[in-house]
């Protein structure tokens, strides 16, 4: 694989490890300019992609916060998305990423694992990071501070000393300790989907069904989007996981149930 500058890349055709197909490229099907070579590769999917292309469509995915790669083509001869998951080993080569491009993706990539898989915040007292492990509990002890014959519970929520009985998953007993999350889906402003018939006055943002993460619509598009803690994808009008909504719809059509109301609790995500 070779690389003529930036913007340029190219893949090299001398290379026997790559499957070269003379197709256009699926994830971005405009013809090249008259003159312009175009050589595309073959994803582990089967769908053709060019350097260009493939870059900007995984950059595009960890812009949004997503650290999984998958396939937008549409199925041959359907209007169903492939969404077949590609290895970050099998991008980074087919996407001839540079050396800043690898560092970009690779730092991102870890920082939204991590922030996917654990949740952590500061001990007010000693300021080392601590993982809540229990996701239904508010009172967190810090291990530093127990070893330290310090006050070692304090509050997930307010990060106060902990105050009243546990375990709680609401608040503890300390005047202000308020749900900030829960209170901005109340509080949130309405939305409408412009390509959706039927969403109208949806509330703005949405806790993810699955895992509880704040998420909003970019208001293009059908009314699915897919959650960039745990890549599932609801339905953001009627917060259905998208294969249950689409039993009854479609992806621009109105909802079976109309539309969700303003959440009063957020998820938590039970993870296995």
């Amino acid at each position: 694989m070779s690389e003529n500058g930036p913007g340029e890349k190219r893949y090299d055709p001398q290379d026997t490890t790559l499957k070269f197909v003379n197709r256009p490229d699926d994830l971005d099907p405009m013809p090249p300019d008259e003159g312009e070579e175009c050589i595309c590769a073959e994803m582990s999917c089967g769908h053709a992609v060019t350097p260009q292309s493939l870059t900007g469509w995984c950059r595009s995915l960890l812009d949004q916060g997503q650290y999984k790669f998958k396939c937008p083509a549409l199925k041959k001869g359907t209007t169903q998305k492939c969404e077949k998951e590609w290895p970050y080993q099998e991008v980074r080569r087919l996407a001839v990423l540079t050396a800043d491009e690898m560092e970009h993706f690779e730092e991102n990539l870890a920082r939204l694992a991590a922030a996917t898989y654990f949740e952590y915040k500061a001990c007010p007292g000693c300021k080392t990071y601590v993982e809540r492990k229990d996701l239904t509990n508010l009172d967190v002890e810090c291990t530093v501070c127990r070893s330290d014959n310090k006050n070692s519970q304090f509050c997930w929520q307010c990060l106060k000393p902990w105050k009243g009985p546990a375990p709680r998953s609401d608040r503890c007993d300390n005047d202000g300790c308020t749900n900030l999350e829960l209170q901005l889906l109340l509080n949130c402003k309405t939305t409408n989907l412009q390509e959706v018939e039927g969403a109208q006055a949806v509330p703005s943002i949405r806790a993810c069904p699955t895992c509880g993460q704040k998420v909003e619509h970019n208001k293009t598009g059908c009314k699915n989007v897919i959650c960039p803690r745990c890549q599932k994808e609801f339905c953001f009008v009627c917060l259905k996981l998208t294969p249950e909504c689409l039993q009854t719809s479609s992806y621009y059509k109105p909802c079976s149930a109309g539309v969700a109301p303003r959440q009063t609790a957020i998820p938590v995500w039970q993870r296995d």
